[in-house]
């Protein structure tokens, strides 16, 4: 083999290890769910969602790939049985997620300044909340990934007008997180979710990553499922009424 052939086979073992110690690396008590819960305050017109963990939520977020093109994406995940059109999307098959992200690599909230310093495209490693719609997808070990669609048909797609531009089922709603010990919840206006307030949800923490250069491969998928609260992903969980 010539020297650059070995030289660039090299690179590419390097980083493939260093990639997939990078993915193990995050599977800690960060990711390893205790509870989760919805919980509707009628007074105030919205849900509270909430996930809390073994050890610090939040507190783990990606190493920079440098890139978009591999970029990691560490998720907080509620998945429901609320429709498409609950949450702004046209109707579409698939499940509707509430996605609490970090990524580093880029940003895809040009309408929010999550991290306050008056720049509106360099917020991505602080967490932030996405709509998603999650398909099936056996190309990556996680299983699933978020729906795309072709650019050519974009203008047959209805996306929420706070969409950040993407060819996929994804949404940036500007919905703030909060952090705290164990926990990491966000709060939803129910005029937001189609005044619903009794659907069914589940909790997954994964690591998903950016794809943009193999077509056998998703845009955006989850390579890797950390923990499911209810263990099977049956959406067993409802969302309860502040007393």
């Amino acid at each position: 083999m010539k020297p650059k052939l070995i030289l660039l086979a090299v690179s590419l073992v390097i980083g493939i290890s260093a990639n997939l110690n990078a993915q193990e690396n995050y599977k800690n008590h960060d990711f390893s769910i205790e509870t989760v819960e919805v919980v509707y305050h009628e007074e105030l017109g919205v849900t509270v969602w909430e996930i809390m963990v073994e050890g610090m939520a939040g507190n783990t977020r990606p190493v920079p790939a440098g890139q978009f093109d591999g970029a990691p994406v560490l998720v907080y995940v509620f998945p429901t049985n609320l429709e498409p059109t609950d949450v702004g999307f046209g109707k579409t098959d698939g499940i509707v997620a509430l996605a609490l992200t970090s990524h580093p690599d880029f940003d895809d909230t040009p309408l929010w300044d999550e991290n306050n310093d008056m720049i509106y495209d360099n917020d991505g490693l602080t967490w932030h909340s996405h709509w998603v719609i999650l398909v099936e997808d056996e190309r990556v070990n996680g299983g699933y990934a978020v729906k795309e669609f072709a650019s050519e048909n974009r203008k047959d797609v209805v996306l929420p007008p706070t969409n950040p531009g993407m060819n996929l089922y994804l949404d940036s709603p500007g919905y703030a997180i909060k952090t705290k010990n164990n926990s990491i919840k966000t709060v939803v206006p129910n005029y937001r979710i189609n005044n619903k307030t009794n659907f069914s949800y589940d909790a997954i923490t994964a690591f998903m990553k950016v794809n943009t250069s193999q077509k056998n491969l998703p845009v955006l998928g989850v390579y890797e499922v950390y923990n499911i609260a209810s263990g099977d992903l049956s959406l067993p969980y409802e969302v309860k009424k502040q007393p």
